[in-house]
């Protein structure tokens, strides 16, 4: 049932604000599942796809990619197990998320904070399990 509604959810439009309780991770830098419906594609970083490979368009950090998914489950929650699929299932508290706009097949790109660790994609960077990616990085702040 999950899945049906997830799939239903069209991308937020940029500049809204909204709520994220993730679920499910699938890489480094996304998507991550809400359980309020959106696919949120972390804004401003790439991070390995999850068969190890880097896009030639975009920057190709050192960090594994099953490296950097396993740290953002734990940067946005517990990791409680794997779907079918091969997600990593979470709980944790809901992010406060700003949208970028369209993220690519269905996803919303966004900078997400957590109550835990602030800025998401910051943290990832700054762990090293994802670079930034400056075309749209731009004069991203880091927030707490």
């Amino acid at each position: 049932m999950l899945s049906i509604i997830l799939a239903a959810v069209a991308v937020i439009p940029a500049d809204q604000a909204f709520t994220c309780t993730p679920v499910r991770v699938w890489d480094g830098d996304g998507p991550v599942w809400c359980k309020e419906g959106p696919r949120v594609r972390l804004a401003g970083i790439a991070a390995r796809e999850i068969d190890g490979t880097c896009r030639s368009n975009q920057p190709c950090p050192k960090a594994g990619a099953k490296e950097a998914r396993d740290a953002l489950a734990s940067l946005l929650g517990t990791p409680i197990g794997y779907s079918r699929e091969g997600h990593v299932m979470i709980e944790g508290p809901a992010l406060h998320c700003v949208s970028e706009g369209d993220g690519v097949g269905n996803r919303t790109a966004a900078w997400c904070v957590s109550p835990r660790y602030g800025d998401i994609s910051c943290a990832m960077v700054a762990g090293g399990w994802a670079l930034r990616w400056q075309r749209y990085w731009q004069d991203h702040r880091c927030k707490r």
